[in-house]
Formats: C-alpha cells, structure tokens, sequence
C-alpha cells in the first residue's frame, strides 16, 4: 500500500510537471534553425564620412542637388558595372587583392570588380523587393558585347528604359589608391536630377555631375554609384567567407534605404 500511494503520487508529480512543461511550450515560441541564422550578429554601422564601412567618399565633390519628386512605383532597374566589358579595356578594376597581394581572382572569368558588382546587385534587389520596391534587374547575356550600341548592353537598354522614366542604377567599386576617388553617386545627364538621386548621394557621396566631362553611362540615363574602393579593410571583409554575407548586406541595405527615402 505505501509503494501505491507513492507511484501515484510520484505520477501525480510527473503529470503536473509536465503540463508546466507543455504551457512553457505553448508559450514561448520555438526559435528554428532558419529563424535563428536570420537574426543578424551585427548591426550595420550608419553613413558617415569616413564610413566606417566603406571609407571616404569621392575627393571631387558634386555640387548639385536632386529636388524632383518621382511616383511611389517608380520602376528601378540595378545593373552591374562592366558586366558585357570583360574583354576590353573598360573590364573594371581587379581590386587590389588581385592586382597587389597576387591572389587568385574570384572567378576568373572576370574580374574582381565585377564580381563584387553582380553580388550587390543581387543583394539589392532582394533587399529591395522585401522593402516592397518596383525593383529589377537587368545583366547582359555575355560578358563581352564589342559593340556598344549592340541592345543587349547595360547602355543600350539603359537608354531604353531611361526613356519610358526608368530608374537606372549601375553599381562599381572604384580602383584603390591612388588611383580610386571613393564612394559617391555619378548622376544621370540626360534627365532632371530627383529625389532618388538626393538620398543615394547623401547616402555615399556625390560626385560631379559631369566628372571627366560627361560619362557613356550618365549620358544615356545610368546613375553610377560607386560603392567604394576595392581595397582593404573593406575587400578583406568582401573576401572573408566568414564575413562576406554580412557585409554584401550592409551594402545593400545602404543602397535600399536610400532608394525607399527617395521615394518617400
């Protein structure tokens, strides 16, 4: 009789606890694998200049302001800096990994810039795209397209899309030092200058509207954001497996937070 009253008290116990146990649960929510690896480790650290991101900003400073409003659906196309120039002159800087240090480059079909450019992109319009913007991409089908009025280069359908009001924002990292000038935004000269342009130049920097005289890329309606030099510490963290995602993130968080305050 003492050992029944004692397994039934002891069910009795192992019964309350675990009907704690399940409103614990029920409770409090269950944090997943994915859930877990989408909470960031670090923040963002905010513009300024020197950025402690990025690094300085162009020492050939704009001037101009953008004041014209655009529509909330503005339709915004990202494009890669040099992506139908590989083979050319104009292919991009091989950054100074590459080109200094002596290591490989990361796909050796291209170069490192260019490299770095599509993986902006792609972070900006997926950024974008949760942010709810009218956001897309567009990237040439080769790497090198000789001619360039062939309509399947970032120039050609820029001047396409620029004329039926397109926004259009071709990424680049600038060469490193001495050479490189830093981050900043090359406007568009082929339209009024707007909003969008405003909020990404207070974002990075602004360069002058007619640097180096007027640029293929502006001419034709391409907004040239430089995002920076591709140099240390920045291309180390870009390099760095460890690193890179959260890096490519905080571009381009930079980049969609100045576009949806444009719009704004």
């Amino acid at each position: 009789m003492p050992r029944q009253v004692g397994n039934l008290r002891g069910r009795r116990t192992s019964l309350v606890a675990l009907g704690g146990l399940t409103l614990m649960l029920l409770l409090c929510p269950v944090t997943t694998a994915e859930q877990f690896q989408a909470i960031p480790t670090t923040q963002c650290p905010a513009p300024d200049n020197p950025d402690p991101l990025l690094g300085p900003r162009t020492r050939m400073p704009g001037r101009w302001i953008g004041r014209g409003a655009v529509k909330p659906d503005l339709p915004i196309v990202v494009m890669a800096g040099h992506a139908d120039s590989q083979a050319m002159a104009s292919a991009g800087t091989p950054g100074f990994a590459v080109d200094k240090q002596r290591q490989p480059p990361m796909d050796p079909r291209m170069r490192d810039e260019l490299y770095w450019n599509l993986q902006v992109q792609k972070a900006v319009v997926r950024l974008g795209r949760a942010e709810r913007l009218n956001i897309s991409a567009y990237t040439p089908p080769a790497l090198t397209i000789l001619n360039d009025d062939d309509p399947r280069t970032n120039w050609s359908q820029a001047k396409k899309r620029s004329a039926r009001g397109d926004y259009i924002l071709e990424i680049h990292f600038d060469a490193y030092r001495p050479s490189g000038f830093g981050s900043g935004l090359i406007p568009a000269i082929n339209r009024p200058l707007n909003a969008v342009d405003e909020s990404l130049a207070q974002a990075f920097g602004r360069f002058p509207r007619l640097f180096r005289g007027g640029l293929g890329g502006p001419r034709r309606g391409i907004g040239i954001l430089e995002i920076a030099m591709l140099e240390p510490p920045l291309e180390n963290k870009l390099r760095n497996p460890n690193t890179r995602s959260q890096t490519l993130d905080c571009i381009g968080e930079r980049v969609v937070n100045a576009l949806v305050q444009g719009i704004s």
